[in-house]
């Protein structure tokens, strides 16, 4: 991937890289971590023990500071803020053109193994994820090492997609989409639930793919050879039947929560292919009833 016009604004970032909190703390909120969408790995249902319509509050851990890692994987927090502002300005574009409404950004928050977040206590081990509460997108920088040495996912295609898919959740915030969601929980089943859920999951992979499409004609990025491999690497390593082949050596369909690995890719590749917002709609897609 080629940056023909890198956006390397920190008006939208917060660096707490270096800082977290002391293993141990409590975090606030009960049955923490509670996050409002898990965005990618490990097939773990988002919305398990979330109340986003609760006040959940952070918890009052003390902060530890490592001055040895403020600065750490600083290549991945340049990469990371320019396809970050690049959806920025991609979906700007997308709500003017495409939908007659405004954007408004979200913030990127880079951490160290541990951090907070108005949707609760967050670590790394849970994945790059969104809070709606505060409009922000937290990514542990070595996720993306994790992703390429245990998930095969490689190239800077498949460490984009999982910041613009987590950009696509915020856009799902503003259009009204993750609280629609949220009010089915509790009141169908865990099955039925799932089921929204995977459609909300593949949704942002569409936004992904349609994120490369836009950031390319906007000549923010030029596509190379072996780019689209990269991303379709990601999307074939987070699918909820690889995962739960390579956790148990069998897969529950009932308990996806992300979709198979070629749903992913599939809406990944239209999102791609159409650059057409109107072309996500998941809920109302036959193959997915």
């Amino acid at each position: 991937m080629k940056w023909i016009n890198r956006n390397d604004s920190t008006q939208n970032y917060e660096d707490r890289r270096g800082r977290g909190v002391k293993r141990g703390a409590a975090f606030g909120g009960v049955g923490v971590i509670i996050i409002a969408i898990i965005a990618l790995l490990l097939g773990q249902n988002p919305f398990q023990a979330i109340d986003m319509a609760g006040g959940l509050t952070q918890g009052g851990g003390s902060e530890v500071v490592d001055p040895s890692r403020m600065n750490e994987n600083e290549d991945l927090k340049v990469f990371t803020l320019g396809v970050f502002n690049s959806a920025n300005d991609v979906w700007t574009e997308i709500f003017r053109t495409q939908m007659r409404e405004s954007y408004r950004n979200p913030i990127l928050v880079n951490f160290t193994d541990h951090t907070t977040s108005a949707c609760g206590g967050a670590s790394a081990q849970v994945g790059p994820f969104y809070c709606p509460g505060d409009e922000r997108v937290y990514i542990d920088l070595n996720f993306f090492h994790q992703l390429a040495r245990d998930y095969g996912a490689k190239g800077e295609m498949a460490m984009a997609y999982v910041t613009a898919h987590e950009v696509g959740h915020h856009v799902q915030h503003l259009l009204g989409i993750l609280d629609q969601v949220n009010q089915y929980r509790g009141r169908v089943s865990e099955r039925e639930f799932n089921k929204l859920m995977v459609k909300l999951e593949l949704q942002a992979d569409f936004f992904a793919g349609l994120w490369a499409n836009q950031a390319s004609k906007l000549g923010i990025i030029q596509l190379e050879p072996g780019d689209l491999e990269s991303a379709i690497s990601a999307t074939t390593a987070v699918g909820d039947d690889t995962l739960q082949k390579q956790a148990m050596g069998y897969t529950v369909p009932d308990s996806f929560t992300h979709g198979t690995a070629a749903q992913r890719t599939y809406w990944f590749r239209k999102g791609y292919q159409t650059g057409d917002v109107r072309q996500g709609d998941t809920f109302n897609d036959p193959s997915l009833r």
